[in-house]
C-alpha cells in the first residue's frame, strides 16, 4: 500500500477533529481518563437501551400483526358461516314433519330451491366450478383417474369429467377428477 506524501490530515476538508469521537479519546498508547471512559460507557448503554427498545417494538408489532390476521380470518369465516346458516334453516324446514309431502315432485322442487340458494351463496363468495370437458389436460387443475381412447376427443384432452373441481378466485380448492383421452384407438 503506497502512501501519498502530499496528503495530510489538515488538507482534508471533511476532517473535523471536534466531531470525530476517536479524536476526543486519549491518544494511542495512553489510558483514557475517567471522564472519557464514563462518556463512552454512557453512550454504549444508551445504544443498548435503544436497541432493546427497537427489538421490543418489533416483537410487539409482529405479535399484533399475527393477531390481527387471525381476527380477520375469524371474522370472514363468521360472515360465511352466518350466510350458511340460512341454508341450514331451509333444510330444517324442508325436513320438518309439518311440511311433509307425499308428492316427490314437490320435495324435489324444494330441494332444488335450497340447492340453488346454496350454489348462489357460494358463487357470491367467489367459488367457481372447474368443468374442463374437452380442454387440454392440465395436472395443475385436474386429477387424471384413467386414460381411455376416444374417437371424438383429441389426445391429452379431457374426455369425461367424473367430478367437477372448484376454485376460489384463482386458488384451486379441489381438482376436477377426469378421464383423459389417448386419442383414436
Amino acid at each position: 500500500m503506497s502512501e501519498n506524501p502530499e496528503f495530510t490530515a489538515s488538507e482534508d476538508a471533511d476532517f473535523d477533529a471536534e466531531s470525530d469521537p476517536a479524536a476526543s479519546a486519549a491518544p494511542v498508547g495512553e489510558a483514557p481518563d475517567a471522564k472519557t471512559f464514563a462518556k463512552l460507557a454512557e453512550e454504549l448503554q444508551e445504544a443498548k437501551d435503544k436497541h432493546l427498545r427497537l427489538l421490543a417494538e418489533w416483537d410487539n408489532y409482529r405479535r399484533r400483526t399475527v393477531k390481527e390476521n387471525f381476527d380477520l380470518i375469524g371474522s370472514a369465516n363468521a360472515k360465511l358461516l352466518g350466510k350458511l346458516t340460512e341454508v341450514l334453516d331451509d333444510f330444517n324446514l324442508a325436513f320438518d314433519p309439518k311440511h311433509k309431502t307425499e308428492k316427490p315432485e314437490e320435495m324435489e322442487k324444494g330441494m332444488r330451491l335450497i340447492f340453488n340458494k346454496f350454489k348462489n351463496l357460494l358463487t357470491d363468495e367467489g367459488l367457481t366450478e372447474v368443468d374442463p370437458l374437452g380442454q387440454p389436460f392440465d395436472p395443475n387443475l385436474h386429477d387424471a383417474l384413467m386414460q381411455q381412447p376416444s374417437e371424438t376427443v383429441p389426445e391429452n384432452h379431457v374426455s369425461q369429467v367424473l367430478m367437477k373441481g372448484y376454485k376460489a378466485k384463482d386458488k384451486i380448492l379441489k381438482h376436477a377428477k377426469v378421464i383423459v383421452s389417448t386419442g383414436k384407438a
